[in-house]
């Protein structure tokens, strides 16, 4: 890997007991490639079952079995490759990568070494402050997984599940472009958009899908990279950035003692939020790579490649611009919409709806406010939502009609949230009509006047007092009377 010459960013920088150091960090990140069978047999690839039942005699390495590719895996990987706009090899190899392990029947697990069928990419990260990177993917390319070695059902054996062997990986690596946790976890959480949008891997972390293995090293600002450590399987964002926090702070302890990082493996412990070593790291000649002698050269053609490409779905950032140029969103509100499709679908359904010309901020204000934050204090997410798009904007546009006021909008919202039923008839049914008759805000306002003369003094000194009156004359209307009529009526019969 070559060495990024972004400048340090002072905000990011560790303080240590003898100055500061910047954290390094690069990600292989394995994704479970979306398919029916695995990448070399036609055993099932669904996650659960008793052990050992999705197994083929090509998965369990049996005598003679020989590899056959999954074209529909190697369609994903393209596809995934061209969403990362990366290089796409039109040649590329599967090699034997040799080591032993019980969970790993042939002795070697099919990966690609030296011609990976994806090349170079770059994925662009959003942070929270507004800014954002460029990382570089380095390479992708396609792998079986392990079986899964199994130690606590006996005090005196392991067992070996292989549902897991021969599924298909796409390994994607990225170059050392990352200089902190929370960069690391925006760019895990992005890669994780662009993945689910393209179909190429459901991203679920918690059934191991998407996991990553992660390179870290700290140097002095300005200097060569330092020695890496990378921490294996880390299954969570979460879990990442914590990682990524302590081993930098064991890395900079060690180095500020006088002692030196040793290049290895290391697994980290969410409980006791700690790394402790695995194995030292391997270097590519101790895998002892060979092209494997049972699979042909994967030749791609340029019509297949172009196929694939002009099927591709609108992806994260072109739908963010086209949401911020079309409906006026600002970045945060369209890169909040568009984190995940369905998000971004849902919102769609509401500005675009049945009325012509519905506001498309005030729409994503309502679904990102009122919609988000009560699915969330309910723990249900978009798609447990009983409330639809349909019925969202329905009430955006009773508020545009002046029918209901904003905050009659949030008490309807709430009835349609628990009980359902259509916005429209729920307001007629119960009263909930935006009270518009200048008379009648008159009246009320003329009684608030009369009962609290020595406020009307106040508000006729101090005109900012004036959202005491409005605030009366609301409870008084039980929230319906228009607000801008109510203002200008107050401002009248107190001269201000």
């Amino acid at each position: 890997m070559t060495v990024h010459t972004r400048p340090a960013d002072a905000k990011k920088l560790i303080p240590g007991a003898t100055g500061d150091w910047e954290v390094v960090i690069g990600m292989e990140v394995h994704a479970q490639v979306a398919s029916n069978a695995k990448l070399f047999s036609g055993a099932a690839t669904a996650f659960g079952g008793e052990p050992n039942d999705h197994v083929s005699l090509v998965d369990a390495a049996m005598p003679g079995m020989l590899p056959v590719i999954n074209k529909a895996c190697v369609a994903q990987a393209v596809r995934t490759g061209l969403g990362l706009k990366a290089q796409i090899n039109l040649h590329s190899v599967f090699d034997r990568k040799n080591y032993f392990y019980p969970d790993l029947p042939q002795g070697y697990q099919i990966s690609q070494f030296k011609y990976p069928i994806v090349g170079e990419g770059e994925v662009i990260v959003d942070l929270l402050d507004g800014e954002s990177i460029a990382v570089g993917i380095e390479r992708l390319h396609l792998e079986q997984d392990a079986g899964k070695s199994i130690h606590d059902l006996s005090p005196t054996q392991s067992f070996v599940d292989l549902n897991r062997s021969g599924v298909a990986l796409m390994e994607i690596v990225s170059r050392p472009d990352l200089r902190s946790s929370e960069e690391a976890k925006a760019y895990v959480t992005k890669l994780r958009t662009i993945l689910r949008y393209l179909g190429t891997c459901d991203g679920d972390m918690e059934k191991g899908n998407l996991r990553a293995d992660v390179n870290v090293s700290v140097r002095r600002p300005g200097r060569p990279l330092g020695t890496r450590c990378e921490i294996k399987n880390v299954n969570s964002i979460r879990f990442i950035g914590q990682a990524i926090e302590v081993e930098a702070r064991r890395q900079i302890e060690i180095l500020e003692d006088g002692g030196k990082i040793d290049q290895e493996t290391r697994l980290f412990d969410p409980g006791k939020g700690e790394t402790r070593s695995m194995r030292s790291k391997e270097e590519a000649h101790d895998y002892r790579y060979f092209p494997d002698p049972d699979l042909l050269p994967l030749d791609l053609k340029a019509e297949f490649v172009d196929g694939l490409k002009a099927d591709l779905p609108e992806l994260p950032d072109e739908k963010k611009a086209r949401f911020i140029a079309d409906y006026g969103l600002s970045p945060y509100d369209a890169s909040v919409l568009v984190a995940e499709r369905e998000t971004a679908d849902f919102f769609e359904k509401v500005a675009r709806g049945e009325a012509s010309g519905r506001d498309g901020k005030a729409a994503a204000n309502f679904i990102i406010n009122e919609l988000f934050g009560r699915l969330n204090k309910e723990g249900k997410d978009l798609a447990t939502s009983p409330v639809s798009p349909e019925q969202i904007g329905a009430i955006l546009d009773l508020i545009a009609e002046k029918t209901i006021s904003s905050k009659i909008a949030k008490d309807l919202f709430e009835i349609i949230f628990t009980e359902g039923g259509d916005p429209r008839v729920v307001v007629e049914a119960r009263g909930l009509k935006q009270v518009t008759d200048t008379g009648a805000i008159e009246k009320v306002v003329d009684e608030i006047i009369a009962k609290n003369p020595d406020k009307v003094a106040q508000v006729q000194a101090k005109p900012t007092m004036l959202g005491w009156f409005v605030g009366q004359a609301m409870k008084a209307s039980g929230g319906k009377a228009n607000p801008q009529a109510l203002n200008d009526i107050l401002k009248a019969k107190l001269g201000i």
